[in-house]
């Protein structure tokens, strides 16, 4: 008995325990099922409060975008109103151009017919014209033109003999300048600058501390410069240079490399000026052979003497009348070798004795015997031709001419000497020559500029359109030729020009 209530007891008991059991999970799900709605609420509300700020930004970028597209159409609404106006306005003008221009298309109608109707009275005026002419002179219109061709034909015929008399007339008259065509066209197919040379150099110092060296103390310096040269330095307040002073070209020359060697080295006392000076001399020397082998190579001159080659070079360093003489002697070769050829003659003999025609300014000697005879006599030792020899001492007629070269070098000479700008003594009757040519047209009536051109050999006239007319030029240059050929002397031939231009100028606005 006891047994059966232990196990009743111990099976109630388990029994209550699971019901105990049981009820506690059932009550924890229910708490767990609150909580759970709880949080879901919870979340429900936040993904609530998301989407409406998502929905509140996303129409507040829909409302921005809606603005500015309805502002961008109002905008364009606005253009488009503006252009229909426009093109209401240019469609109104255009149906007035229109209509202004039906009116003048009428007018013109109206006025055309008037102007064919004038026509015809002025055709039927003209043949009523033409008709008394042919009844008064008794002769018909072809008649009368046929009789004027006749006369026409005659007196041309009668104009070109007078023509070609007078032309064959002029050729007679011309035939010395017909002569004289090998002198010029040897003149114009040689052609060389010209250059005045000076009888001082300017020679450039950096500082005056350089100046001072160079004068030394006391002047010793200087006073040995001027010693071993030969040249006179001219130092004055005149900055950064030393001004050298001297006839002789070659002197100068030997004096400025000095002066140049001397600065770059430094060292400038009167030994060491007298040892320059005596290099500088040396190189001098050998540079004025070098230059007279240079020249004959150029000219093709060969077999000259070694004291003529040396002769020739030293003419570099002369000058005739402000012109180099190397310069000159080589344009009297040049011309000598064109008018031999021109004239059948031997080139290579002229250009060797227009070459060497003054080598008597450059001789180292000076005696008392005029340049052209000195040549000569140095042309002599040292075995050049006699025709050569006369060629040189007779180009001043002061030994009688013996050969055909002879006036060839003495004519090219002149030529070289006497151009225009050449020489100083020519430069100025040049250009008062110039200057008497352009104040001669200037003193006629309606001329307005005038000048001189091609050294004299043309003259521009430039005269007012509303003071001389187009058959009045002609005859103003005729007279301006006339009036020169009468008060001047000049060279050749000199061509008058006559210009009268007529400018008519507007301006647009």
């Amino acid at each position: 008995m006891n047994i059966l209530f232990y196990a009743l007891a111990s099976a109630g008991g388990a029994l209550i325990a699971v019901i105990i059991l049981l009820l506690t999970q059932h009550l924890r799900g229910k708490s767990m099922i609150k909580t759970a709605k709880a949080e879901g609420e919870a979340i429900k509300k936040a993904k609530l409060v998301e989407v409406k700020e998502k929905y509140l930004q996303l129409k507040t970028e829909f409302d921005k975008q809606s603005n500015a597209r309805n502002a961008k159409l109002q905008s364009l609404e606005a253009k488009l109103n503006q252009r229909e106006k426009q093109l209401q306005g240019q469609e109104d003008f255009l149906v007035k151009k229109e209509t202004e221009l039906d009116q003048l298309r009428s007018n013109y109608e109206s006025q055309k017919d008037v102007v064919e109707k004038k026509e015809q009275e002025l055709d039927r005026l003209h043949h009523q014209a033409i008709e008394k002419l042919e009844t008064i002179a008794g002769l018909s219109a072809e008649e009368a033109k046929n009789q004027m061709i006749e006369s026409l034909k005659d007196e041309a015929k009668t104009a070109a003999m007078s023509y070609v008399n007078e032309i064959m007339e002029e050729a007679r008259m011309n035939a010395n300048k017909e002569a004289k065509k090998i002198v010029i066209n040897s003149i114009q197919r040689v052609a060389s600058e010209a250059a005045i040379e000076n009888a001082v150099t300017v020679f450039h110092i950096e500082s005056d501390e350089m100046k001072g060296r160079i004068i030394g103390r006391e002047g010793r310096n200087i006073r040995a410069l001027e010693a071993a040269t030969g040249v006179e330095s001219v130092v004055d307040d005149t900055p950064e240079a030393i001004v050298l002073s001297a006839f002789d070209p070659v002197r100068r020359e030997i004096a400025r490399l000095s002066l140049h060697q001397l600065v770059q080295d430094g060292r400038i006392h009167p030994a060491r000026i007298e040892e320059v000076v005596a290099k500088v001399t040396k190189q001098i020397e050998e540079e004025i052979v070098e230059i007279g082998k240079r020249t004959t190579i150029d000219l093709g001159i060969h077999g000259l003497h070694p004291e003529l080659v040396r002769l020739i070079g030293k003419m570099k360093y002369r000058s005739s009348y402000g012109q180099n003489l190397l310069q000159h002697a080589r344009e009297t070769a040049n011309l000598c070798a064109v008018m031999a050829s021109e004239l059948g003659l031997n080139p290579k003999k002229a250009r060797r004795a227009g070459l060497l025609h003054d080598i008597g300014k450059v001789a180292d000697e000076e005696p008392e015997l005029p340049h052209a005879l000195l040549g000569m006599k140095i042309a002599q030792r040292c075995g050049e031709k006699p025709d050569i020899c006369n060629a040189i001492g007779s180009h001043h007629e002061e030994t009688e001419m013996q050969s055909l070269i002879a006036p060839i070098v003495q004519a090219c000479d002149a030529i070289s000497g006497a151009r225009p700008g050449a020489r100083r003594e020519i430069v100025e009757a040049y250009i008062k020559r110039l200057n008497d040519l352009e104040n001669l047209a200037m003193s006629f009536p309606g001329v307005q500029k005038t000048f001189a051109i091609q050294a004299g050999r043309e003259l521009r006239v430039i005269v007012g359109a509303d003071k001389i007319s187009d058959k009045d030029t002609e005859l103003l240059s005729g007279k301006i030729a006339q009036k020169i050929q009468d008060e001047m002397t000049y060279p050749g031939q000199v061509k008058i020009t006559v210009i009268r231009e007529v400018r008519s100028v507007a301006v647009a606005k």
